[in-house]
């Protein structure tokens, strides 16, 4: 049979279509990651790192797209339900306000459990296993856990011996750093950080207990001179995945993900070292002073803390295990 030129042409046109056809479509996958706190905190700043890293690394097949200062309308103790109910793919989560969840995800805040960012790495040998079986239970995947800098008290006064707590009204951020302080002597007031600034200028709080990033955020030295490394309590951050949204990316681009997690989350826990080092700085240069605790009104306030630990292990005994496995280590 004679071909003319529109023949081969038509015929050339019609072999180029199912070959397109029979090669595999890459499209593009979008995961949101809500996130309540500010654009300016290195929480976030984290992962903004992340999404840029893990666009690099599936040449652009999984772009996540951070939306940050609770853009998404969910607040802080939502966050863990919203990623569960798939209502967002991806959350950046404050494990400890997902107490109403389950308590255990409180394990971390056991007062005066760990004195250092060190032993926090290693209680998360133990911690950890259980807050990813609960994020199964609740439909998701940590991707990478971060921690929240150092806790410290902060005074007008100076404070020598436990009994130098007694009656002075201390801002905590949540319940268990008001019982916290309350056991120590102090008199400790619940309240969002919204009015905390007006109270310290007002009278009507004289110390807070948070860490030193805020202690910059809130210019402390307007307001107190002294600040006490108490490392009271700690507290982590979680990113982590719909479990419906993870399993639709391929093999490849999950070992992806989870390579970027893995490298970067070390460095994410420098991020909050470092924060925390240049944050006192800041608050130093400014006036206030960093006052080392004795050996004497530590153990102190340990002891006083003894009884809170014994509540919380009642109250959420699968954190016994965990408790005693990490001083056992130790």
């Amino acid at each position: 049979m004679k071909l003319n030129r529109r023949s081969i042409v038509t015929a050339a046109l019609a072999g180029a279509a199912i070959f397109a056809c029979s090669v595999p479509a890459f499209a593009q996958t979008t995961l949101n990651l809500s996130d309540v706190l500010p654009e300016t905190n290195f929480m976030v700043t984290n992962a903004i790192k992340f999404a840029d890293e893990v666009s690099a690394a599936t040449d652009g097949q999984v772009n996540i797209s951070v939306k940050a200062g609770g853009s998404l309308g969910f607040k802080g103790p939502d966050q863990l339900t919203a990623v569960r109910d798939g209502l967002v793919e991806m959350a950046d989560i404050n494990i400890s306000q997902q107490v109403g969840v389950n308590p255990l995800f409180g394990v971390e805040g056991v007062p005066f459990l760990i004195s250092s960012m060190e032993e926090l790495k290693a209680y998360h040998a133990f911690v950890r296993p259980a807050f990813e079986a609960l994020a199964t239970e609740n439909n998701q995947k940590i991707l990478y856990l971060v921690p929240s800098p150092a806790q410290y008290v902060y005074l007008k006064v100076e404070v020598d011996g436990i009994e130098d707590f007694a009656g002075i009204p201390v801002r905590g951020a949540d319940k268990n750093t008001v019982d916290i302080v309350s056991a120590m002597g102090m008199a400790g007031v619940a309240m969002p950080w919204g009015e905390l600034i007006p109270a310290l200028a007002s009278g009507r709080v004289e110390g807070v207990a948070t860490s030193a990033t805020s202690g910059v955020d809130g210019k402390f030295w307007e307001f107190m001179k002294y600040i006490y490394p108490t490392n009271h309590t700690w507290g982590s951050n979680m990113v982590t995945i719909n479990l419906d949204a993870w399993n639709k990316l391929s093999p490849e681009q999950q070992a992806a993900v989870e390579e970027v997690a893995a490298r970067l989350e070390p460095e994410f826990w420098e991020v909050s070292r470092q924060g925390d080092i240049a944050s006192i700085k800041t608050m130093t240069e400014n006036g206030m002073e960093l006052r080392e605790i004795s050996p004497e009104l530590k153990a102190a306030m340990v002891e006083r803390a003894l009884a809170l630990q014994a509540d919380f292990i009642a109250r959420v005994p699968e954190a016994g295990p965990i408790v005693e496995q990490y001083k056992a280590s130790l």
